[in-house]
């Protein structure tokens, strides 16, 4: 079946059932490493590029490296950032990842403002400090679920630094709403009550409200100075001629909360996993930073910028931690006009999904890639996105996160590895899913040294 008439076609995949599609197969969970079954079984059959539908809508895998590095290139020409109706209900339909052109840069730049260099270099005693405390307080009890513990970590500094917000001295959870949210994001979209998507709604229908009434309360009540990213927005709000409205601010709020916290805390998880089962990582890992604690004249001192852009190893392990736990299974576009491709015909406003995991696993490019070898990053450029490694995105969208997750792992690995020993308890499966991935009860015994 031709799926677009009077142009060279794509003949490859299939459209499943009527209005339903492949969503059902789409959306089955998977424990295995491996790329997952619904792209290893299509790539095997139909080829690297295939058509499929989701939710009644056409869509183009692409596990093909040279189409998903000309899709992020030409960001904005050919192509703009995409997601399924379902992800704009949950995320905001003034979300950063739907909006395009100079609203999108503008929108980039203000993240910069909390995520750029300067912020970072700054921010490194405090990740440190929690750290440190939350280690502390884990060593005290006899196991902790892994993925729960670092995302309240993560969440409770990053919500601090983006709107001052303190869980003790809060009269509602913020954080439980996210859990909420979180839960539902990867559930078949049905809308109905009692549903683990309407569940997710409402999640986000009562984080939104906390955002909102906080909004309205620092308005009414403006600081003199900037004290977190919160300031920040209403100093921009507050404008004249201001692009930023309050529903793009909110949306905006709600989606850093999420992305930092949700897939640091997925990443972090991942490594100790990795770790756990890599003594010689391990080893290689503690060696950096134990040298990095002899070589200060203050052995009690805290960690220093400098001290942090030295971890080599560190950064390798971190690359190799992204590249095989695929966090970000799949990022989508949608082709703003008709696309040749190595003879393939890509109509316009057909949406593509780029596969990372299809990418980060093939063998022509990775020896042995399922194995974990940080050493094979050792001449590799460590920073940015490639034709072959695009875990943090690529092109323009390129992730403005990325250097606040290397902050947040590299800090708390420094802090585990120097100071604790810890053993996985029990579970520690990955299970993998088209949204999210969720460590099947990874708990660890963590103690000090």
């Amino acid at each position: 079946m031709a799926f677009w008439d009077g142009a060279p076609c794509l003949e490859e995949g299939s459209m499943g059932f009527p209005l339903l599609g492949e969503t059902l197969q789409f959306f089955a969970p998977n424990t295995s490493s491996d790329i997952p079954p619904f792209v290893r079984n299509r790539m095997d059959r139909y080829g690297p590029i295939f058509r499929t539908s989701l939710v009644g809508r056409p869509l183009i895998v692409s596990t093909d490296p040279d189409l998903n590095y000309y899709i992020f290139q030409e960001e904005g020409q050919l192509f703009q950032s995409w997601y399924p109706d379902t992800f704009t209900e949950i995320f905001g339909r003034q979300n950063v990842g739907s909006l395009h052109g100079f609203m999108y840069k503008y929108l980039k730049n203000m993240v910069l403002h909390l995520f750029g260099p300067e912020s970072l270099r700054k921010m490194i005693p405090e990740v440190e400090a929690v750290a440190n405390q939350r280690l502390r307080q884990w060593s005290s009890q006899n196991s902790v679920e892994l993925k729960d513990n670092t995302a309240s970590m993560i969440f409770h500094l990053t919500a601090k630094k983006l709107i001052s917000y303190d869980s003790e001295n809060s009269s509602e959870n913020l954080r439980e709403n996210f859990v909420a949210f979180i839960q539902g994001l990867i559930s078949f979209p049905l809308n109905v009550p009692g549903t683990a998507y309407n569940k997710c709604l409402q999640g986000r229908k009562r984080a939104m409200r906390m955002l909102k009434n906080m909004l309205q309360e620092r308005r009414a009540n403006p600081r003199k100075q900037q004290i977190d990213f919160f300031d920040f927005v209403l100093e921009e709000l507050e404008k004249d001629g201001t692009l930023l409205t309050e529903e793009i601010a909110l949306d905006l709020m709600f989606v850093l909360l999420f992305a930092s916290f949700e897939t640091t805390s997925l990443a972090i998880t991942a490594a100790i996993k990795f770790l756990l089962n890599n003594p010689h990582v391990l080893e290689e890992l503690m060696a950096e930073h134990e040298g990095i604690l002899k070589r200060r004249e203050n052995a009690h001192s805290g960690l220093t910028w400098e001290e942090y852009k030295s971890m080599t190893f560190t950064f390798q392990f971190i690359n190799e931690t992204a590249r095989l736990a695929n966090i970000v299974p799949g990022i989508f576009r949608k082709a703003l006009r008709d696309i040749q491709f190595k003879g393939y015909t890509i109509p316009a406003g057909w949406a593509v999904m780029v596969c990372p995991p299809a990418v980060h696993l093939n063998p022509e490019k990775y020896v042995d890639p399922l194995a974990f070898n940080p050493w094979r990053w050792e001449k590799s450029e460590l920073k940015g996105a490639s034709k072959h490694f695009m875990a943090f995105g690529g092109g323009m969208r390129f992730c403005v996160g990325t250097d606040f997750t290397k902050v947040q792992m590299a800090v708390f690995l420094h802090c585990l590895v120097t100071k604790y020993r810890f053993k996985a308890i029990k579970g520690g499966n990955i299970v993998r899913t088209p949204g999210l991935q969720f460590p099947d009860g990874f708990d660890v015994q963590i103690m000090e040294k």
